[in-house]
């Protein structure tokens, strides 16, 4: 076998292990993508169902009070006042977060500046009747309710709210299908990766075949030519058949899943690493006996590189950096699938909520980053905290990632300020995690909380995942996440919790 076939032999061999981890690439990133977006499809999916809900829930706040209402005018018991009053005290906050969630539609929000002083016009109609009662000028109440005005205003606040849920209806269908065909190329991504896996691992065994059968017929020449180098036949024949055994268990690991030819990929790449130095004195050696050269040196020892010329040296230099790209493909992938599985575990973890004092805490998060603090000449303050019924596992995830953000974020040569502090708010817990470091360019606000992808000077250590968990974790807690940060003017995270968080509102989620 001429040195040419046999460069191209070898060739094809690093090609085919590019390729291989080139398809293995492409289907973890593309999975990762989809996954994303799957998910992005799906919240926007709840997001639509949650509309309808605060829709339907703001007409019965507003049935409940003229309920109640029309119940005090009749008996002019005190019950019905204080259903009344209950009524009304919910119906503004229900408008609120319905506002909320239609901020992102124009259409939605129209539509709402309709009903808003509808509905503010009814309860202020409600209530003047309830004091006219209460002055015993039931008459004139009875006058106002039978006038009709309230009747038409409460079926033009319906009409809106049915335009509402129709608009929400055709979000629906839109989204649904979203979703849809994003688990379809999902799919469809998948079964294309396994086709191409299947191929290359025919083309594997194939390439298997042909070195078996190259190698028999270099056996059989070089007994025929020189029984004096059997024990040199016989070695290379040995180190022949390892590199074929290394093949055959990468057409093995090419039609597995992505952990398991992850490692088999790293181990064979190692030890044909190890292997190169020999594989390489051999084709020296060939190379010498083919052209008469003299033989190795006395001086020459194991482990001294062979000395190559012409196209042995650029297979040489090629082998080598065909390693490299693998290697660092491999490391690459590595990390993305770890991610990937870190973030799965910790999805499918079942939250147990329970009393946390938030100050306790965070006191021990700080004790634990008390050596960072002081290397970076940072200052942790941590204001009053409002106590909260949650998941503390999670709680200290969220916490111990800001701060630890906020640590590795400093301006070289500004002494570091980092600031906790909450309050409460309508049944919520709000958590602000300020600093003094190199700030997020607001362009890139969302991208810091997207999966694997990072914002500004990339100097520090991380796979891009830290922030896309603590929004999830929140999210799955029933709360927000935002940032507030221009750049070197410092970031504020703010986190926004229910106080009395329950299991059951959001574990269905996991």
């Amino acid at each position: 076998m001429t040195p040419d076939v046999q460069r191209r032999r070898a060739m094809g061999q690093v090609l085919l292990l590019a390729a291989g981890v080139i398809v293995l690439t492409v289907i973890s990133a593309g999975s990762v993508y989809l996954v994303s977006q799957a998910r992005e499809d799906a919240r926007w999916v709840v997001h639509t169902v949650e509309v309808e809900n605060q829709v339907a829930l703001v007409q019965l706040q507003l049935r409940s009070a003229e309920s109640a209402q029309r119940g005090y005018l009749s008996t002019s018991l005190a019950d019905f006042q204080t259903d009344f009053e209950e009524a009304a005290s919910r119906l503004a906050p229900a408008l609120t977060r319905l506002s909320q969630l239609t901020s992102d539609n124009p259409l939605q929000r129209r539509l709402l500046q309709e009903i808003v002083p509808l509905a503010t016009q009814r309860i202020d109609e409600f209530r003047g009747t309830i004091e006219l009662a209460q002055a015993q000028r039931l008459n004139d109440a009875a006058t106002i309710v039978r006038e009709g005005i309230g009747r038409n205003a409460m079926k033009h606040i319906d009409d809106l709210a049915s335009q509402m849920r129709a608009e929400e209806d055709r979000l629906f269908v839109e989204r649904t299908t979203n979703a849809d065909r994003s688990q379809t190329l999902a799919a469809s991504l998948t079964g294309i990766g396994s086709g191409l896996v299947v191929v290359l691992a025919g083309i594997s065994i194939f390439l298997v075949r042909r070195s078996s059968r190259a190698r028999d017929d270099a056996e059989g020449r070089l007994r025929d030519n020189n029984l004096n180098l059997e024990a040199t036949v016989d070695e290379r024949t040995a180190d022949l058949r390892e590199a074929n055994d290394e093949i055959q268990r990468f057409a093995y690991i090419v039609s597995h899943d992505l952990r398991s030819p992850l490692v088999n990929i790293m181990g064979f790449t190692s030890e044909l690493e190890e292997l190169r130095g020999d594989i390489f004195k051999r084709i020296a050696a060939l190379a010498r006996t083919q052209s008469s050269a003299a033989l190795v040196p006395d001086n020459a020892t194991d482990t001294a590189e062979p000395v190559l010329e012409g196209a042995d040296q650029r297979l040489s230099e090629e082998f080598s950096e065909a390693l490299g790209f693998i290697k660092s493909s491999i490391g690459k992938m590595d990390r993305l699938i770890s991610a990937i599985l870190n973030l799965t575990r910790e999805g499918r973890r079942e939250f147990k909520p329970e009393r946390i004092d938030s100050r306790e805490l965070i006191e021990g998060i700080v004790a634990t980053v008390a050596h960072q603090a002081s290397e970076g000449n940072a200052e942790i303050r941590i204001e009053p905290l409002p106590d909260i019924t949650s998941d503390r596992l999670a709680l200290e995830q969220i916490f111990s990632n800001l701060i630890d953000n906020a640590l590795k974020y400093l301006r070289s040569g500004v002494p570091g300020d980092i600031r906790v502090k909450g309050r409460t708010k309508l049944g919520f817990a709000i958590f602000e995690i300020t600093d003094n470091g190199r700030g997020i360019d607001p362009k890139d606000h969302q991208r810091i909380f997207d999966l694997f992808r990072r914002a500004g000077t990339q100097d520090k250590p991380g796979q891009g995942i830290g922030l896309a968990h603590v929004r999830a974790l929140v999210r799955r807690l029933g709360g927000t996440m935002s940032v507030a940060s221009e750049l070197h003017n410092g970031s504020t995270f703010t986190i926004t919790l229910p106080i009395n968080w329950a299991t059951s509102n959001r574990n269905s989620d996991k």
